[in-house]
């Protein structure tokens, strides 16, 4: 181990061992080395002989820094030889006939930290100094699942260094990436998908976390490839296969799901995206969310029919035909049941998203008066949602009475989770009046009759929906006590909870 070697492992060492003075020395002494003109040639050397990751992660680190600040003021030399080395370590080639330490065979964040050199590069040279990059590169999947990984996580690099809107970009940055996507539409990627595609089936089965790398990569690039180098029958028929075939692990359904989502999430024409969406046979997966509740495959699945609702429900107000319409409605009947079902019954990260699009649903039934049986029949589902999601846990039920700390922090959540529901509410009773109000009557002489010491939750989700409902009502209305208020308060104030002690109880019936 030479002086270079053990500065490194001092400044990376966190034991606290190391006395403060020598570990400044050691940081002072690696950076000295690092302005060096041949710092590249120096990390490149180490990279083929040393195994201590540290140093590994040192030398790949440097390559990245000194590449994105000196590259336009290197010689053509020194590029070549980096591009040479760099692109060896990445494919388990040997660089100069010499007997290499495998850097692919190290822990997962020295491969990540390869990938973003080999991104740094393709950021600089592709198309125009390198234009061979991704073609070399899949020549060499076959040397199997290390090579393969390899690819996934340049690809990744490449999406979240370069390509995806996700991240704030310059100007240039997005020059780069447009020259990026239109070399690889024009050169390669048919041949990545087709990749994708032959890895995926060859896999399945005996490396699922590698499928899965591999589909985590094309539900990044599916946003601007060809779409129908996806939709078509082969590769989204092996995305359904690994879905629905019960023996796979839920991380491999869950990313096929993923793709499917990002396919029906593709930019189109409505007309065009309308055929994508039928084209998807997306009812297949709806007994999936009926598994494991809090699964990951469930959360999977409902991101996916969520994002499905939501673009069929976009093509449905931007189509003017009505055959388009109705086809749209067709899809919308389809879905919405499995919708309502996860939102009722799932643990799920979908919530706000879901709340979202059935705002929009109720949006679009403003114009399509008087709602048609199929339309009403959701008015009461959605109903029962906001329901169903303004109860508190019971397992807080004492935390709230007493208002302690976790208490008082599920209070607060619960307010903020509730304030589009109820917006949503309201919503629903500009729609379906009569609905909405049958439905809040319902919900309090149910909380009326019920076993106040068991049914605290309902009574004052019950007490929220009248109290939520009767804000949005007019003045008029309130002055005369007609409708709604005409029958409820007097039930209301005629009633005595059994479990008016209840903090939120008391709580929400004073506010009434």
């Amino acid at each position: 181990m030479d002086d270079l070697e053990k500065a490194i492992l001092i400044s990376f060492d966190e034991s606290g061992a190391v006395d403060s003075t020598l570990k400044a020395q050691a940081v002072s002494y690696c950076q000295q080395i690092k302005e060096t003109q041949s710092i590249c040639s120096i990390c490149i050397e180490r990279l083929c002989f040393t195994k201590l990751v540290q140093v590994q992660f040192w030398c790949l680190q440097c390559l990245h820094e000194v590449l994105r600040v000196r590259y336009s003021s290197m010689g053509l030399e020194e590029k070549s030889f980096i591009r040479k080395s760099v692109f060896s370590l990445a494919c388990y080639e040997s660089i100069d006939d010499k007997n290499l330490v495998r850097v692919l065979d190290g822990p997962a964040f020295i491969k990540n930290k390869l990938a973003q050199v080999m991104v740094t590069l393709i950021y600089f040279e592709y198309p125009m100094i390198w234009p061979s990059v991704f073609v070399d590169f899949l020549s060499n999947l076959s040397k199997g699942v290390v090579v393969i990984d390899m690819f996934c996580r340049v690809l990744n690099a490449l999406d979240e260094e370069v390509i995806s809107l996700d991240y704030p970009r310059s100007e240039e940055e997005v020059a780069v990436a447009g020259q990026i996507k239109d070399a690889m539409r024009q050169q390669c990627i048919s041949q990545v998908v087709r990749a994708w595609y032959d890895i995926s089936l060859m896999y399945r089965n005996s490396d699922p976390d590698l499928c899965c790398s591999v589909l985590d990569s094309m539900r990044r690039y599916v946003l601007w490839i060809d779409i129908g180098l996806i939709a078509n029958d082969a590769f989204v028929g092996l995305l359904f296969e690994l879905m629905l075939v019960s023996g796979f692990p839920d991380q491999l359904r869950g990313a096929a799901a993923g793709c499917i989502h990002a396919v029906a999430a593709k930019r189109m024409d409505p007309k065009a995206k309308l055929t994508l969406l039928q084209s998807l046979q997306i009812r297949k997966v709806f007994g999936l969310v009926a598994e494991d509740n809090d699964s990951e495959l469930v959360s999977s699945v409902a991101s996916l029919l969520t994002g499905y609702s939501t673009e069929v429900l976009e093509c449905l107000k931007r189509l003017n035909s009505e055959d388009g319409k109705a086809v749209s409605t067709e899809l919308l009947n389809e879905v919405l049941p499995s919708v309502f079902y996860v939102m009722q019954n799932c643990e799920i990260d979908e919530t706000f998203s879901i709340v979202q699009f059935l705002s929009g649903y109720v949006g679009t039934l403003k114009s399509l008066a008087p709602l048609t049986e199929t339309q009403s029949f959701h008015v009461g589902q959605i109903l029962e949602v906001i329901r169903s999601q303004i109860r508190f846990d019971p397992a807080y039920r004492n935390n709230l009475d007493v208002l302690d700390k976790i208490g008082k922090e599920e209070e607060d959540r619960m307010a903020e989770f509730r304030k589009d529901l109820f917006v949503l509410l309201r919503s629903v009773g500009r729609v379906a009046p009569d609905a909405t109000q049958i439905f809040i009557r319902n919900s309090l002489a149910s909380a009326v009759a019920s076993n106040g010491d068991v049914d605290v939750e309902e009574i004052e989700a019950a007490l929220s929906l009248l109290y939520a409902f009767g804000e949005s009502l007019g003045d008029e209305t309130m002055k005369t006590g007609n409708g709604l208020l005409g029958e409820l308060i007097p039930m209301l104030l005629s009633t005595k909870f059994p479990c008016h002690t209840n903090r939120l109880v008391a709580l929400i019936y004073l506010e009434q």
